[in-house]
């Protein structure tokens, strides 16, 4: 193996290699970010790197609150990493824009200083939907584990609601100020829900506290957009070959890059606007259509490509019934229930999803598009399927991408394979019930009140969509190809 990406290994890469163009030495701390994924590096670190070029107050602290293997690679490669732009011709950087690295279980003191520390402005998140420890209706899960420790123990908090209930705390007590917290995740008005987990959480213990948050920090809604595949070994074997030394931290996505901004009267958010952030007053429009076709696309495709025996995403739209079956999801029962807010052409952006999809350039693996699926399905999906029911659309197709999510859990259940899933052992457990009786199997999955609301379990056009979407899904696992016709194509 080769020696590792560092600050002294720079001089050595080849000279196409882009690198910071301003002095590191210089950076100092402006951010903290949660939640260090290949997203956040790939995404929003490349956007502030761009920034440090002129302003060098903005350098990121990142925080893992579970994983050490990203950490340490930062650590040792001093925080730099490598983005590779997947496109007809592909573009390799190397970002500079994270100056310290920090695990909370390891390092509770140094998490909380970057939190708290005045010159800590905007703190971001990229957690994942599980992440923010919600119940199935958006408030904070007072039952669920992380959260009973934290409220037992509010100054050595696991979840990232008791971190940041515990940063706020002390930036109070010290008269640090009020930063801007930045949820980055897929969730549906993210900020509003993420602000009000936190306040529920710090009302428990802190009334006062609640209060002080409630009035003086701002927590902007958002939405990002990016695929970003995971880094594999096969890819940092390629980017060792191309750089000569060794990036444990390289990341890679598509060319298409978009972060949305809720606007607000504070420097953090324009100096995000002025390095290429949309700030707009209709985030919740953007972010919906986001969510719904982009998303929701995405994950029905992995539910239904697994069944075929697809591995990645542009391999399953090759496929020319699964292609169709996705363009139809999209524009047939997705779209429909969907207003364009400003600046936003429906159909056009709905080509675009498939086109990027479609991008061979980019290998980004069904499974990896299935973890924490019973975390995305109802945000995901099941949200269109309400709205459509409610309004007398159709929701057959949506039904059948519902039932591939369930054919997914069977298979794993029977073959002994290990679910990436918060409720793996629940989910497992519903699958070994099942005896293909499509009837039957649904409703032991809509019985799981932690995915589907009492109000959609029991309406009778979903469940029977529901069956015979479960019977086509079989179909699917043995190759057969319900004809499009069959849902009103």
């Amino acid at each position: 193996m080769s020696a590792r990406l560092t600050p002294e290994s720079l001089i050595t890469l080849p000279a196409y290699i882009a690198r910071p163009a301003y002095d590191r030495t210089r950076i100092q701390t402006g951010i903290a970010h949660i939640g260090p994924g290949a997203f956040h590096r790939a995404h929003q670190a490349q956007l502030i790197d761009d920034i440090l070029e002129t302003d060098p107050r903005w350098g990121i602290d990142v925080i893992a609150l579970r994983s050490r293997e990203t950490l340490d690679a930062l650590r040792a490669q001093g925080g730099l990493f490598t983005l590779k732009r997947l496109q007809t011709e592909t573009q390799t950087r190397v970002i500079g824009s994270i100056r310290r690295a920090f695990g909370s279980q390891q390092d509770p003191e140094g998490t909380i200083m970057a939190l708290s520390g005045p010159q800590t402005r905007l703190i971001t998140l990229t957690i994942t939907e599980k992440g923010y420890c919600l119940a199935p209706d958006g408030a904070l899960d007072l039952s669920h584990h992380d959260i009973i420790h934290d409220l037992a123990h509010p100054a050595a908090p696991r979840s990232a609601p008791g971190w940041l209930a515990a940063a706020l705390a002390r930036r109070k007590a010290s008269g640090a100020g009020a930063p801007v917290i930045l949820s980055c995740d897929n969730l549906e008005d993210n900020g509003r829900k993420l602000a009000q987990a936190v306040i529920t959480l710090a009302r428990q213990t802190d009334p006062g506290l609640a209060g002080w948050i409630e009035a003086r920090v701002l927590f902007p809604r958002s939405m990002v957009d990016s695929i970003t595949p995971a880094s594999d070994a096969a890819f940092l074997d390629r980017i060792e070959a191309e750089l000569g030394v060794r990036d444990e931290a390289a990341v890679q996505r598509e060319a298409f890059t978009s972060w949305v901004i809720e606007a607000a009267d504070a420097e953090p958010l324009h100096v995000l606007g002025r390095a290429g952030a949309v700030l707009t007053s209709d985030v919740e429009g953007h972010a919906l259509v986001k969510l719904r076709v982009l998303n929701g696309a995405h994950s029905a495709l992995a539910w239904t490509g697994l069944a075929m025996g697809h591995a990645s995403v542009a391999g399953a739209m090759a496929d020319e019934w699964l292609r169709g079956e996705t363009e139809a999801l999209i524009r047939r029962e997705i779209l429909p229930g969907l207003a364009a807010p400003d600046g936003l052409d429906l159909e056009a952006y709905a080509s675009s999803v498939l086109a990027r999809f479609s991008n061979p350039a980019i290998i980004h693996l069904l499974s990896q598009i299935a973890w924490d699926s019973s975390q995305k399905l109802p945000v995901r999906l099941l949200g269109t399927v309400e709205a459509n029911l409610a309004a007398g659309r159709r929701v057959d197709r949506l039904s059948r991408a519902v039932a591939a999510w369930m054919r997914m859990i069977v298979r794993a259940a029977r073959n002994k394979t290990a679910l990436t899933d918060p409720l793996a052992d629940q989910l497992t457990a519903t699958g070994l019930r099942c005896t293909d009786d499509p009837e039957a199997d649904t409703a032991r999955f809509l019985a799981l009140q932690s995915v589907f609301s009492a109000r959609l379990a029991q309406h009778p056009v979903f469940r029977a969509a529901l069956s015979r979407g479960y019977r086509d899904a079989i179909a699917l696992e043995r190759g057969a190809r319900p004809a499009l016709e069959l849902n009103g194509a």
